[in-house]
């Protein structure tokens, strides 16, 4: 039997797609916190939330997102201090508040995903564009069959 340099995981290791995704995971969110600099994923995720949905609540925009409310209010305090979303009164319903994004917080979007893009081009340079389409489509089932499965194992 050869010897294998200490640096490498046994065979069976390297080749289980969660370990790998795992890994590649971690990876990955070094690089998306470096390229969103000052801000955080939650931050970029709120924003795009808030562009796509329009004024909406605080609850449908930490649901879009999936996270949890404390979360949701503390990332949308910060931006509001920042001065890149704005909490409004609901015409429908003056107890809840809408969140909109100012029209910096659409400049801070804007750059952010220009910077997102940067780091998908770094994260996965070596897949060319179908294979990166193809990864995208197969995670996106992974992560919807997961979705529709919770609770029922």
């Amino acid at each position: 039997m050869t010897a294998r340099p200490a640096a490498q995981p046994p065979e069976r290791l390297r080749r289980l797609p969660s370990r790998l995704l795992t890994r590649t995971a971690a990876q990955v969110q070094r690089l998306v916190a470096e390229g969103l600099g000052e801000y955080r994923t939650h931050h970029y995720a709120l924003m795009a939330a808030a562009a796509e949905l329009g004024p909406a609540s605080q609850a449908a925009l930490g649901q879009a997102c999936g996270m949890d409310r404390s979360d949701v209010a503390a990332a949308l305090d910060d931006l509001a201090a920042r001065g890149l979303v704005r909490r409004a009164p609901d015409p429908a319903d003056r107890r809840r508040n809408t969140v909109v994004l100012t029209g910096d917080g659409e400049w801070a979007l804007h750059e952010l995903d220009v910077r997102v893009q940067e780091v998908q081009e770094r994260a996965f340079a070596p897949l060319t564009p179908d294979e990166r389409a193809v990864l995208a489509d197969l995670l996106e089932r992974v992560n919807r069959h997961h979705a529709e499965h919770a609770g029922t194992g």
